[in-house]
């Protein structure tokens, strides 16, 4: 009777995180985390302008977000908008994990280099991943809604001192605290046991998104002290981010990107035979009297 229980809970196991074999993950400590931060850091240095110019639209979509609230008086959401970005930014940095491929590879970079990523064979599983992603923020969102009018009703805050003072002085405020934190946190966690390494294995092996998400769950299991670890150092930075009206996201979200590529180089073992890649050919010139031909690449193969 033991074993045909070890069995069926093997069984469930192989369904749920897959077959071991298929993406090996190691056991990793708090030092990785901070190995995978400094070569983060070092992406962003060496390639600041693409990084700021990729994630500009955080800073943009913050001011929006903050002109939106004194005009339309959605002010308690605000809070939970920036919060919801640890949930959809491991889908938003794909092009971070792209400059930092290319670096890795001794290649030369460009800004236009991390939009190749919508060529690459697996984006079709990216945007799978990425609109769970878009579901769970939005769902996250609607949880903080009905937190807020469940403990103060639908009477909109009359102006931010007056918000502040709702939910700092009150009990309501502090019940809305951690009723509201705790909520969040389950939410964060989910996200990131689906997606902490799954967008760079997509992206590097091609993996299918349900295979990304067996490895992610696998490397949590294997690793609960360090991607705890990793979660914190995440919402602290965000949090710091977002304090001076999310201009400080423009540096925070691309470090993050790139040190959740190295993050996944050190929990995932790499694989032993990659595929060879083709050189990139120089495209030669082409003259007007040569039009109608280059419609039909293959007779000039002739």
């Amino acid at each position: 009777m033991a074993t045909v229980y070890s069995d069926n809970i093997s069984k469930v196991a192989r369904h749920v995180f897959g077959d071991a074999a298929t993406y090996p993950v190691r056991k990793i400590n708090l030092s990785d985390l901070r190995e995978a931060l400094r070569l983060g850091w070092e992406d962003f240095s060496a390639m600041p302008s693409h990084a700021v110019v990729l994630c500009v639209i955080y800073p943009v979509l913050g001011i929006f977000l903050f002109r939106l609230v004194l005009g339309y008086s959605v002010l308690p959401l605000l809070f939970p908008l920036a919060a919801g970005f640890a949930l959809i930014g491991p889908f938003a940095a794909i092009g971070l994990y792209e400059l930092s491929r290319r670096r890795e590879r001794g290649e030369e970079v460009g800004a236009w280099d991390a939009f190749s990523v919508l060529r690459a064979p697996a984006f079709g599983a990216m945007i799978e991943l990425g609109v769970l992603l878009l579901v769970l923020f939005g769902a996250w969102i609607g949880a903080a809604n009905a937190i807020y009018v469940e403990i103060f009703g639908h009477a909109p805050a009359a102006s931010i001192p007056d918000f502040a003072t709702r939910v700092l002085t009150t009990s309501d405020g502090w019940s809305l605290i951690i009723i509201g934190c705790g909520v969040g946190f389950l939410f964060a966690v989910v996200a990131l046991c689906v997606s902490v390494v799954s967008f760079p294995l997509m992206l590097d092996r091609h993996a299918t998104a349900i295979d990304a998400i067996r490895t992610s769950l696998r490397a949590v299991m294997m690793n609960p002290v360090a991607m705890a670890g990793w979660g914190l150092i995440v919402a602290a930075l965000l949090v710091a981010g977002s304090l001076p009206v999310f201009v400080g996201l423009a540096v925070v979200l691309p470090v993050l990107g790139h040190a959740t590529w190295h993050l996944y180089r050190k929990v995932v073992e790499p694989d032993t035979n990659p595929p060879q890649q083709e050189p990139r050919l120089r495209k030669g010139h082409r003259y007007a009297a040569d039009f109608p031909a280059n419609l039909f690449p293959w007779s000039r193969e002739r």
